[in-house]
């Protein structure tokens, strides 16, 4: 019996089977690839699986799993592998990594309120590279699905563009978070402001619906033209990044920078004093237009004088 196995193996051209092998195997998934070693094995007869494993290296146990597949329904999804199986994502087999990419990512977040730092941004073969740079072997591709992992996503372009890209741009936010990052470990107050939508005060149309007996909606005035008595409001907001809360001053005349600054002064009186109690700096961020524009004056001279108001 030992002598007839021998016999049959050595009838088995295995450079064949090597050949057929190398010239498919790129070409086909893990599936397929089982699927063509077992078709092989069933053509060689008898101590085919033997033959096959040693012409393609794949393993007896693989080529044994084809010849279930073969025999199998064919399956319905496109899955290749059993749910589970492969190898870990880096982000569970490496943690260290994941927060390696959230450090490099974290100053550098584009479009996000929340965050000291928002226009600066850094494509995924840069913070691949940067992670290599930090012993870690991966692509960018796999820090594009890390970067899902920490609830990052594609987002389509914004009006964001002023002026032209000076070269120590991506520097100068940089610095502005470092800054942030320091006042907020001496526990200063950093506090971002900014003047929001301005709004008619009385009764106009508005988006949205709210549930009310059938046939009687709210009336509301035809055109939206500013009522004289009543006027408009301008909101005026400090948002307090260290603790996420936010700060509405109400303006119902002209949105300028004196009403800007004071704006600060009373978030200050009335709640910066009680947050901060041991406080001696503030710092402010602000964007570069409106009422607190980086070249208004008056913005700059209300500054000057906050400190004496305010203590």
């Amino acid at each position: 019996m030992r002598r007839a196995a021998v016999y049959a193996s050595g009838m088995i051209d295995e450079n064949a089977i090597r050949a057929r092998y190398a010239a498919i195997k790129d070409r086909l998934d893990e599936r397929g690839r089982r699927l063509f070693v077992t078709a092989e094995k069933i053509a060689a007869g008898y101590g085919g699986t033997a033959a096959v494993s040693r012409a393609t290296g794949v393993a007896h146990s693989t080529i044994i799993r084809g010849a279930k597949d073969l025999v199998a329904a064919p399956i319905a999804s496109e899955r290749v592998r059993r749910k589970g199986a492969g190898r870990p994502a880096l982000s569970q087999s490496n943690p260290a990594m994941l927060e390696d990419l959230r450090q490099l990512v974290e100053p550098a977040t584009m479009g996000d309120p929340m965050r000291p730092l928002l226009w600066v941004s850094k494509s995924l073969e840069k913070l691949a590279a940067a992670l290599r740079t930090l012993n870690h072997a991966v692509s960018a591709n796999t820090v594009g699905k890390m970067l899902g992992t920490l609830g990052y996503s594609r987002q389509v372009n914004r009006k964001t563009k002023e002026g032209s890209h000076h070269p120590d741009r991506d520097g100068q936010f940089q610095h502005i978070n470092r800054q942030v990052m320091a006042l907020q470990a001496a526990g200063q107050p950093v506090i971002s402001v900014d003047t929001k939508k301005k709004e008619l005060i009385g009764e106009y149309k508005n988006g949205g619906s709210d549930y009310r007996a059938a046939g009687c909606p709210d009336l509301v005035n035809t055109r939206d033209f500013v009522d004289k008595k009543l006027g408009k409001v301008a909101p005026y907001g400090v948002y307090d990044i260290t603790t996420n809360t936010g700060w509405v001053s109400l303006g119902i005349d002209h949105d300028t920078a004196e009403f800007a600054v004071n704006a600060v002064r009373r978030w200050h009186q009335v709640v910066g004093l009680v947050r901060y109690p041991e406080a001696d700096r503030m710092l402010i961020t602000a964007d570069g237009g409106g009422s607190n524009g980086s070249r208004v004056r008056l913005w700059k001279l209300q500054l000057q004088k906050l400190p004496m108001r305010v203590g």
